[in-house]
């Protein structure tokens, strides 16, 4: 079966340039060229949240791993942090001195990566909201930065040309991958952590495996690519092309499995849900849609890597092993390990833990607004009483 068009969301006055999902799929949120952020909820008849904040183009939005918060960056040179509730308050990162390109979230919730057009990556604390240390080797804007599963290394790509992988301990750069022809417009760990793919303005999608450093899969398109996701099972990437196509590849086979029609003009972002059942598209026409993937009901089976030769769009890849953990997701067994009642306990525990840490992401951003409004207070009442004593020392006078 197909994938296909689930919903339609039209609010946003400008291009949008960035989508992602909530954990549990209950929200969607956008950014686009119009300075907002829209929180769009996937209920049918519930009202869509309007965020306003940053003075510019908001290029890149993603929400925390526990959905609890949201980080912005945008073409005002700031990342902000949102509560995406009726609200909307938000606190503000300054540390670049340029546009902010991407934001990115750890698995664990606790930083954040951000690049920007200053040419450096940086990396923060989500509590403290602290900026911690910058990455800067690329030699031109940095458009993308995204760490690894583990959270122990960062890939970043550029217009440049490069992609470079960095370990987040030693703060260094432990290598550059160089073999784009254009500027890199975005990249992404895949689940396993063992490859990376990018894409850009040379309209090639690669794949290389971070372990061995070598080029795993290559596909020529012909047009440029502006963002891709990976399927949670790692067997799938999705693009978003400026021929206004979604591609889908299939990475055990090395092929193009869809090509889907939906925007008008450039398709400028794509993301996959956490349970990878919908992916969300944006597009320069404004638009931001919700598409079923219904193509991932058949990975039961466990696939053994092979052999590829990939090939889209009639052009011959690199035919290599795929070896960096893509495979099918098991079949249950009868003769499974774990009880039922072992398991409901388990998913009990995960989720209160998971409330709890999301409870704590909303208080820990409350207190930093409430610390914003007191500076605020402070600086006000400082400005009266300087006020104050300039009016007595003129009537002194």
């Amino acid at each position: 079966q197909d994938p296909s068009l689930e919903r339609h969301f039209r609010g946003h006055r400008d291009a949008v340039t960035s989508v992602d999902f909530s954990r549990a799929k209950k929200q969607l949120v956008s950014g686009s060229m119009d300075s907002c952020l829209m929180v769009w909820s996937m209920k049918p008849q519930m009202r869509a949240y309007r965020f306003l904040g940053h003075k510019d183009a908001v290029l890149c939005v993603q929400f925390s791993p526990s959905g609890h918060l949201v980080a912005s960056g945008s073409r005002d040179k700031t990342v902000r942090l949102w509560i995406p509730s009726v609200k909307g308050e938000s606190t503000v990162f300054k540390a670049h001195t340029a546009t902010v390109r991407s934001v990115h979230f750890s698995s664990d919730g606790q930083s954040l990566v951000t690049a920007s057009d200053d040419k450096t990556i940086k990396v923060w604390t989500v509590h403290r909201q602290k900026f911690l240390f910058s990455l800067s080797q690329h030699i031109n804007w940095v458009r993308c930065a995204r760490f690894s599963p583990d959270g122990r290394l960062i890939v970043s790509s550029s217009d440049d040309k490069t992609v470079k992988l960095w370990d987040k301990t030693s703060r260094e750069c432990i290598h550059s991958f160089c073999e784009h022809g254009g500027f890199v417009n975005h990249v992404d760990f895949h689940p396993s952590g063992n490859c990376i793919a990018a894409g850009g303005t040379d309209s090639t999608v690669k794949l290389w495996d971070v372990r061995m450093n070598r080029l795993l899969q290559h596909y020529q398109g012909n047009s440029v690519v502006n963002s891709l996701s990976f399927h949670p099972s790692g067997n799938y990437l999705v693009t978003a092309s400026n021929d206004s196509t979604l591609k889908i590849l299939d990475l055990l086979e090395g092929r193009l499995l869809y090509t889907l029609h939906g925007h008008q003009g450039p398709a400028t972002c794509v993301a996959f849900s956490r349970d990878g059942d919908l992916f969300a598209s944006g597009g320069s026409d404004e638009q931001v849609m919700v598409w079923k993937t219904n193509f991932d009901a058949d990975y039961g089976d466990v696939v053994k890597p092979q052999k590829y030769s990939s090939s889209v769009d009639g052009t011959h890849g690199t035919g290599v092993e795929m070896d960096c953990g893509i495979h099918h997701k098991k079949t249950k067994t009868q003769d499974s390990v774990r009880t039922q009642e072992q398991q409901e306990q388990e998913t009990s525990l995960a989720n209160t833990l998971e409330h709890i840490m999301g409870q704590l992401d909303v208080l820990t951003q409350t207190v930093a607004i409430l610390e914003q409004r007191l500076t605020l207070t402070e600086d006000k009442l400082k400005e009266c009483l300087e006020t104050q004593q300039k009016i007595i020392q003129n009537k002194t006078n």
